[in-house]
């Protein structure tokens, strides 16, 4: 809990009274590795901090598990267009490794946001943060090359080679696993 505290109070300072509102309405879950957060077809109803371990969000396209993003420490996790919308996800959410999560409802988010208004800061900021990671991923798609895109991964966020398996990461570049070996032995 006070890692999630002291991870909002870097965006904007919090009184007291919003704080002890967030530890009303949050709870602590505990994930072994491989257990599913979200599965396609679910609606997803919460909002996650992710405080240890990773996890990763996929799709299923023709059969193969197409990874589009990873979540790690310090991370705010969820399916977004289904916690967003109340749609059924389109995506899975699936940890790496053992995790501890902190989640809440909608719901529970929606009244913090209606009785703290100082909370809005953090949730836009949040949002933006998930809408910039987007449009990086869409430019980065649509524009470089494959080595472009691995040599900025590992400018980036090397973390991620560190702690996800090879397929993910090439399924994450949009490449082959023989392709990402190619790109990893002339870099």
């Amino acid at each position: 809990m006070q890692q999630l505290l002291a991870h909002l109070a870097n965006f904007h300072h919090l009184s007291a009274t919003a704080r002890e509102a967030i530890q009303a309405c949050v709870t602590e879950t505990v994930h072994a590795k491989n257990d599913m957060l979200i599965t396609q077809g679910q609606v997803c109803r919460y909002l996650y901090f992710l405080e240890k371990g990773c996890l990763r969000g996929y799709y299923h396209l023709d059969g193969k598990e197409i990874t589009h993003w990873f979540g790690f420490e310090q991370d705010f996790v969820t399916s977004f267009h289904s916690f967003t919308t109340g749609q059924p996800s389109v995506e899975n959410i699936q940890l790496m490794e053992g995790s501890v999560l902190w989640s809440i409802s909608r719901e529970a988010l929606l009244k913090l946001l209606d009785e703290h208004h100082e909370l809005e800061r953090l949730v836009r900021i949040a949002y933006e943060k998930y809408y910039l990671r987007l449009e990086e991923r869409y430019v980065n798609a649509q524009f470089k090359t494959a080595a472009e895109r691995y040599e900025q991964l590992l400018e980036q966020s090397p973390h991620i080679l560190e702690r996800a398996p090879l397929g993910y990461v090439a399924s994450y570049l949009g490449i082959s696993q023989e392709t990402l070996s190619r790109v990893r032995g002339r870099i």
